[in-house]
């Protein structure tokens, strides 16, 4: 079975006898067969040339690498083999026009509001009053007439999600605002670390389709990034992300001890 594998020690990664193979810092190696590799996410100072790349190009492995903070930093991408001039053209038709631009970028929304709509009504007497707000805006979504008005009514649902995280939470882990660069509360943090492992996924997949990552319709494209990852996430980040971070902290698998709190502010999960 295919499944993705995280790097977090220091080491290097090599091809050997048409297997890759991980050896830390002790030169102990742990085999990674390559037919069970969907991806690589490389958090470590990890060494590796172009044969291993060479290597996992011809079998569409990516390589996901983060810096020492845990940061997105890129990603070795193999050439393109599914590329269609077809879909090419019809996902720029869509996204030039508003009606369909806009059909895409409401469904996209609409898939995250109604898993954040199930996260909620597990906890339904904490959460009642959330669940009538949430509902109040997902009506008004689909009277949006352009994005800037439909981001700002997903940025205010979710603002009352989070704030709900509050009541269903059993350990003093508090959410005031959502603060990304850099997250300043452990609450912030796992978030944003979920979120960053979701949109590799998401972009991983998406390789794997003749879509193109840079071509989105709810965030709108810009340069240095594949911001249609960002708009299929947002349906799996409610989805598969806040449920395991809710559950993590209610079981106490994670605590404020997980956690490194620095000058000025700042945190590192351990």
């Amino acid at each position: 079975m295919m499944r993705d594998h995280y790097v977090f020690s220091n080491g290097r990664l090599q091809r050997k006898h048409n297997t890759v193979y991980y050896i830390n810092e002790q030169e102990e190696k742990k085999p990674l067969p390559i037919e069970k590799i969907r991806n690589l996410h490389v958090y470590g100072e990890v060494d590796f040339n172009t044969k291993l790349l060479n290597y996992l190009s011809q079998y569409d492995i990516c390589i996901h690498i983060y810096n020492y903070y845990g940061y997105y930093a890129g990603t070795f991408y193999p050439r393109e083999k599914r590329v269609s001039g077809f879909s090419l053209v019809n996902q720029t038709e869509h996204y030039l026009h508003n009606e369909k631009r806009l059909y895409l970028a409401v469904s996209f929304l609409q898939g995250a509001v109604h898993h954040m709509q199930r996260n909620l009504r597990r906890y339904k007497e904490k959460t009642a009053e959330t669940v009538s707000a949430i509902n109040l805006e997902l009506n008004e979504l689909q009277t949006s007439t352009d994005i800037p008005t439909l981001m700002g009514r997903e940025g205010r649902i979710r603002q009352q999600y989070y704030k709900a995280f509050n009541t269903i939470l059993n350990q003093d882990f508090v959410f005031e605002k959502r603060e990304k660069r850099p997250p300043r509360d452990p609450l912030n943090a796992l978030i944003s670390f979920g979120n960053t492992l979701m949109y590799q996924t998401v972009l991983s997949e998406i390789y794997r389709t003749t879509l193109n990552p840079t071509i989105s319709f709810l965030h709108e494209p810009s340069t240095k990034r594949f911001s249609l990852s960002l708009d299929i996430a947002e349906i799996f980040k409610s989805l598969i992300v806040d449920p395991v971070i809710i559950s993590s902290i209610n079981k106490r698998v994670l605590t404020k001890k997980h956690f490194v709190f620095l000058e000025g502010g700042n945190l590192l999960l351990k």
